[in-house]
């Protein structure tokens, strides 16, 4: 499996960012597809996840503020973030999960200013 992210950017504190994380290769294989963030010096940390029995999960920073969604037509996964703060700005990795193995995604940058 293998997922390219994009979407990420520079956007001031409000606004409203989409990332879009595209799959490809063995996709029936995928079971959950998700989101995680990074910061320099800390842990990635979850951000909200999609299982393919629908459940969505959000981290308790990201409810309210972030949605996530799955077309499975077109084997992507986005992340619609809005009301952004400055502390949401991190390198975020979409990733996907098989029976077997965890994917990840080269991560895509979002910084925001306040």
């Amino acid at each position: 499996v293998q997922l390219q992210a994009s979407g990420g950017g520079l956007v001031q504190a409000g606004g409203s960012l989409r990332l879009s994380c595209a799959a490809s290769g063995s996709i029936f294989s995928i079971t959950d597809m998700g989101w995680y963030r990074q910061v320099p010096g800390k842990e990635r940390e979850l951000v909200a996840l999609s299982t393919q029995s629908g459940r969505l999960n959000y981290a308790e920073f990201a409810k309210g503020r972030f949605t996530i969604s799955r077309d499975n037509a077109k084997n992507t996964v986005y992340l619609q973030m809005n009301s952004l703060k400055p502390e949401d700005t991190a390198v975020y990795y979409c990733n996907a999960y098989t029976m077997g193995a965890t994917y990840w995604g080269q991560g895509t940058l979002v910084t925001v200013s306040s």
